[in-house]
């Protein structure tokens, strides 16, 4: 089930991190972070999302995304709020039912309504491949090799969202942490045995903030970004942006004892000190016990993302050389006054999903809503598009696929060639990255460097913008092979929500066909949804507001919720 009050969760979230006793949240099996959906690759998914969300403080429809899947031929099931359908609304339910037959890596789930994730909805999903390539590397990899990144506040997200530049009060690994003036409460422990070689799938689940991402005393290598596997390559620290994912292989080669596993993000205010923005790396026979270990102050041998080459199929597609695509875009990112514009306009979610609206005719730019943020891509291209920033940049999250909201979450198995489950959804008292959903892209030219790499760059989802120098761009390509409307947009929430956004609509005059037969549940989430009240979406009303006015006065104006 699902919730969002975080007070009500009886021995939850207030027993894994002692610092949510009288906050609300939005909560999947009402644990922090959901549950690991797992599956291995060619899997049918069956998840049922139904909505028991009830604390009007927070917002009381939803949706849900299943971020990097590519949903191709299923447009309607990759759950982002007015883009590809409807919010499910409170009391309601819909099934997402979709194949993966040529994806495998590490991926992740969380609501694409509004800013409803920073409340809690997300988690881990798992795709095993039985015939990795790379398998020989490793000796781990399972439920305990899965490390979870993210943010936490101390306040509802419908009251944060008015507020310019809100910043988290801590971080969790694995849903557990430490913040400033708390208590010494539990940290995660990640067990490993001398000798042994693991997987660690790391999952960078934050509404806003990177993390800088080490284990004192160990290097580890890198296999895989983004469900991309990757030739192995060495570091001592990576840093992983909001919505990113790697698997990094990990030798546990030291002496027997406790190592601190650090992941600090990118907040003027982080710090190590009583074991905040930390875990434990724990040795089987090391005494229970916080480390006593040291990280130098320089990292040797850091992560840059040029450094990272494809394994499986490289190289970018379509003719070599910048402006050498069938399409070229370019696209300028900008903050005005705390608002976020691309190409000079502002992404408003509009009333009707884009989908929906191309399903009832509507084809060209022109005619799509919201006006100004819907580019129309012809089918089987060459994209190439170049985004720049033109103040401090960000993740930008190039997905195409939907981000959304979720709480309790009830896996149930119902065969051994499919992954069914069931999602409940219930309530329980400037630095910007990229994606593209529904599809991985090649980073011909990552921020922050002058050279291009058309032979074998990164092939990923998620890409820095650019930060924190001003100025820069990001170049990457693909095809456009998946007929639909596709959401490109900033992976911190907040950037999102003030606007940092624009729909690619690839090949809409096939749409129709290619993702027959549509649900008929899906074409009754709007009727429900349009017909709620302003009290019946939540998220507390002019209260969030005046709420937010109590706490700063660098504000966004009043908007009601999204509908």
């Amino acid at each position: 089930m699902a919730s969002n009050a975080r007070e009500c969760i009886p021995n939850a979230l207030e027993s894994k991190a002692h610092l949510l006793a009288s906050n609300s949240a939005t909560l999947v099996d009402g644990t922090f972070p959901g549950p690991l959906i797992s599956a291995q690759k060619g899997d049918k998914f069956s998840i049922q999302v139904i909505n028991n969300l009830t604390d009007p403080s927070m917002f009381l429809s939803t949706s849900v995304h299943w971020h990097g899947l590519y949903q191709n031929g299923t447009n309607y099931a990759d759950g982002v709020s007015f883009v590809t359908q409807c919010p499910i609304a409170q009391n309601d339910s819909f099934t997402h039912t979709f194949s993966v037959p040529n994806q495998a890596g590490t991926y992740w789930y969380h609501s694409h309504y509004s800013v409803q994730y920073c409340d809690g909805l997300r988690g881990p999903l798992v795709i095993y491949d039985p015939h990795d390539p790379l398998a020989h590397m490793y000796d781990v990899d399972d439920a305990s090799t899965v490390i979870t990144l993210a943010d936490w506040y101390h306040v509802v997200a419908p009251v944060l969202r008015f507020i310019i530049g809100a910043n988290a009060n801590t971080s969790l690994i694995n849903g557990l942490g430490r913040y400033p003036g708390g208590p010494a409460s539990e940290l995660a422990v990640i067990s490993v045995q001398h000798g042994k070689r693991y997987r660690m799938r790391l999952i960078a689940m934050s509404c806003d903030p990177n993390f800088t991402f080490s284990i004192d005393g160990h290097n580890f290598t890198v296999i895989e970004a983004d469900g991309e596997e990757t030739q192995p390559l060495v570091v001592d620290q990576l840093t992983i942006l909001a919505g990113q994912r790697y698997s990094v292989v990990l030798t546990a080669n030291q002496p027997v004892g406790n190592y601190w596993v650090r992941s600090l993000p990118d907040l003027a205010t982080a710090t190590f000190d009583g074991g905040q923005n930390s875990a434990i790396l724990r040795y089987n026979g090391a005494p229970v016990a916080d480390p006593t270990t040291s990280a130098p102050a320089v990292a040797q041998n850091p992560l840059e993302e040029w450094n990272l080459h494809t394994l499986i199929n490289p190289g970018a597609p379509g003719i070599p050389g910048y402006g050498n695509a069938d399409i070229n875009l370019y696209l300028v990112a900008a903050n005005v006054n705390g608002s976020f514009q691309v190409n000079g306009t502002s992404f408003v979610p509009p009333s009707v999903p884009v989908l929906l609206q191309i399903l009832s005719g509507a084809q060209d730019a022109t005619q799509l809503l919201p006006s100004g943020s819907v580019i129309v891509l012809d089918a089987n291209k060459v994209v190439e598009l170049t985004l720049t920033t033109t103040g401090l940049g960000g993740p930008v999250r190039l997905f195409f696929t939907s981000d959304d909201y979720m709480t309790d979450i009830c896996i149930v198995p119902a065969s051994d060639t499919s992954s069914w489950g069931k999602f409940i959804v219930s309530s329980m008292s400037y630095l910007a990255d990229a994606e593209i959903h529904q599809h991985t892209f090649d980073v011909v030219q990552s921020a922050g460097n002058s050279t291009f790499n058309y032979l074998n760059p990164v092939r990923r989802d998620v890409v820095s913008a650019g930060g924190p120098t001003p100025n820069q761009q990001m170049v990457i390509r693909w095809v456009t092979d998946n007929s639909g409307p596709w959401f490109l947009h900033c992976h911190i929430d907040w950037h999102l929500d003030a606007g940092f956004a624009v729909v690619m609509v690839e090949s809409p005059s096939d749409t129709l066909a290619h993702i027959n037969p549509i649900p008929p549940a899906w074409d009754q989430l709007c009727p429900t949804f349009d017909a709620l009240t302003a009290d019946q979406l939540g998220g507390g009303g002019l209260l969030a507001y005046q709420e937010a006015e109590n706490m700063t006065n660098i504000l966004f104006p009043y908007t009601p919720a999204p509908q």
